[in-house]
């Protein structure tokens, strides 16, 4: 088989994918492009493979994304996006954006900086953005996009950071930070986080509330009332996570949304999209 499935599913994501707010009719393709990124994304995560395998067989899926070529038992995911991004007159570029980002999580396991790391996010985070705002026929202006989708890619890095460490040797924070701070990489494997890994978390938090502070022109620049509430959501709950990781320490324990949180912020976004 070339898939290496984990087990993980929409369920298991941080933020809503493809949730009720969205449009009924594009939900399943919605659901295509997920099953694709999670295919790939369980590939480069498999720490039975060596690099070369997974860049090899992501290069295989995304040949399959271009032309339809290889066995459908093995390339399935792949052929079933292809098709419907055929149907809905969507590019293939965001899903193979998506398999660069994880070639290079197959074969990068650090980051020199900041922009090194924002470089990463715009491969492995800002496609999903780009596709739904090109599958519900919006003028293709990225920027607010990509912004909030990099947001959430540099959150989801900050809590598991300990994780992708241990699991993965992969280290997600600016390496000039942790440098200028006297951090060390096996401090992320403490008890909590020092005093110097403190400031770097919150470094990377002040970029994500830069971030953010762009990302919140995208509702209003919507014409897809649906889509609109769904981004005015997310950017709640982004801006919620951001003050807990502010608050929490996620080397001592998990840092997460609660579901009241998803309540709160389901509520409140949905409110302001209504409202602008």
């Amino acid at each position: 088989m070339i898939e290496t499935p984990s087990g993980k599913s929409a369920k298991d994501e941080n933020f809503p994918v493809g949730s009720w707010l969205l449009p009924p009719a594009l939900r399943p393709h919605i659901a295509l492009f997920y099953a694709f990124a999670r295919a790939g994304d369980d590939i480069a995560d498999n720490p039975a493979l060596a690099p070369a395998e997974k860049v090899e067989r992501l290069t295989a899926f995304g040949q399959a994304l271009q032309d339809g070529s290889g066995d459908p038992a093995e390339f399935g995911k792949a052929h079933r996006l292809r098709h419907s991004l055929i149907e809905t007159n969507v590019t293939p570029r965001h899903g193979l954006d998506l398999l660069e980002a994880f070639k290079r999580d197959a074969t990068k396991l650090r980051y020199d900086s900041w922009d090194d790391l924002i470089g990463y996010c715009r491969l492995s985070a800002s496609p999903v953005g780009r596709y739904l705002l090109d599958l519900h026929g919006e003028v293709p202006e990225y920027r607010a996009s990509d912004a909030l989708c990099d947001s959430l890619q540099i959150l989801n890095h900050l809590q598991d950071c300990q994780e992708d460490h241990r699991d993965l040797d992969r280290v997600y924070l600016p390496g000039d930070w942790m440098t200028a701070n006297g951090v060390t990489i096996d401090q992320l494997q403490g008890q909590a986080a020092t005093p110097g890994l403190r400031r770097v978390i919150n470094l990377c938090l002040d970029g994500v509330d830069d971030l953010l502070r762009v990302a919140a022109t995208l509702p209003g620049q919507l014409r897809s009332r649906r889509l609109a509430m769904e981004s005015a959501v997310i950017l709640m709950l982004a801006r919620r996570l951001s003050t807990l990781l502010r608050r929490g320490d996620p080397i001592a324990g998990r840092v997460g949304l609660s579901k009241a949180d998803f309540l709160a912020g389901g509520i409140s976004g949905v409110f302001r999209a209504l409202v602008s």
